[in-house]
């Protein structure tokens, strides 16, 4: 039998929504992350970033590289704020139960996406 996907271990789209919700509630508030949301609808956003995130988990794909470097080359994402990024995304599931080595995997998915969201 294959392996469960951590997409599948930690109980799919529904808890990634949490997951979700909780870390732009956090990045919301960071002075210097908090910005780039002035004017975003953010039930557009948790959408796009609850596929992304289920995405980094092994659940189902929806965004290709290209995609991704299209959607974020209008803003000005240096390595500080990506970093931040990095930060807030462990910590929160870290908060949602997701185990370390799950935690470091998805990380690592996670930065292989830097040269694409870094401007």
């Amino acid at each position: 039998m294959a392996e469960r996907t951590l997409y599948e271990k930690y109980g799919g789209f529904s808890q990634v929504s949490k997951i979700v919700l909780s870390f732009y509630d956090t990045l919301l508030d960071n002075d210097d992350i908090g910005p780039f949301f002035d004017e975003v609808d953010m039930s557009r956003m948790v959408d796009h970033q609850t596929k992304f995130i289920a995405s980094l988990l092994g659940g189902p794909a929806s965004y290709t590289d290209k995609q991704l470097k299209q959607l974020h080359s209008h803003l000005d994402i240096n390595d500080a704020h990506f970093d931040e990024l990095e930060v807030v995304l462990r910590a929160t599931l870290i908060d949602h139960g997701v185990a370390d080595e799950d935690v470091e995997a998805v990380v690592a998915e996670f930065a292989k996406r830097r040269p694409l969201i870094v401007g």
